[in-house]
């Protein structure tokens, strides 16, 4: 169940060995870390291994798995920039979460929207999912205005723990529901 999705300038993939260079460099960086909450700092080359056996496990299912992992490739560098995911899906309650993370010397150009939207589309179109539920940790404002500008609310907030630099935070979760999308859908595509 090998799944591609291309953007422009994106192509979000299964994750593979080739990847682990890239892995290791973009997430053993505690500014990114920070704000994701089960990535370890530092970062190695064993955890990236880890990560990508755990992520090609899941790629060769031949069931609905509870999980999409993709690594984000910068189409005209053909590398991996970051990482999304579409996970926790509960098949039966047609919800899912994830996060996403984009390297820091290639964000400030859109690579995170972009690839948040598609993985947002790839959910309700093609996987039938009604309701993603995602969060972003106190302070990321980065993180809180892609997820307000793509139709998201906020609708809780949980105490947390950030696994990198052990800090307690809090966590702002928020849903997205399929109708909204829709809704928002339409409009851009009537003001078109």
């Amino acid at each position: 169940m090998s799944i591609r999705i291309d953007t422009s300038r994106l192509t979000l993939r299964p994750w593979r060995d080739e990847d682990v260079a890239e892995l290791t460099l973009g997430l053993n960086d505690l500014d990114l870390a920070k704000w994701l909450a089960f990535v370890p700092h530092p970062y190695t080359a064993s955890h990236a291994e880890e990560w990508v056996r755990r992520c090609l496990g899941l790629s060769s299912s031949s069931i609905r798995p509870a999980a999409y992992e993709f690594a984000v490739e910068l189409k005209g560098e053909r590398r991996a920039i970051g990482g999304v995911s579409l996970n926790k899906i509960d098949w039966q309650a047609g919800t899912g979460g994830g996060g996403i993370w984009i390297a820091r010397h290639h964000q400030g150009r859109g690579y995170g929207s972009e690839a948040f939207e598609v993985k947002i589309r790839f959910a309700f179109h093609e996987l039938g999912l009604t309701k993603l539920i995602n969060g972003y940790f106190d302070g990321n404002v980065n993180s809180w205005s892609m997820q307000r500008r793509l139709g998201y609310r906020r609708v809780g907030e949980v105490a947390s723990r950030c696994m990198a630099d052990g800090r307690q935070t809090v966590e702002h979760v928020t849903a997205l529901l399929r109708s909204d999308w829709e809704d928002r859908e339409r409009n851009a595509s009537d003001r078109a």
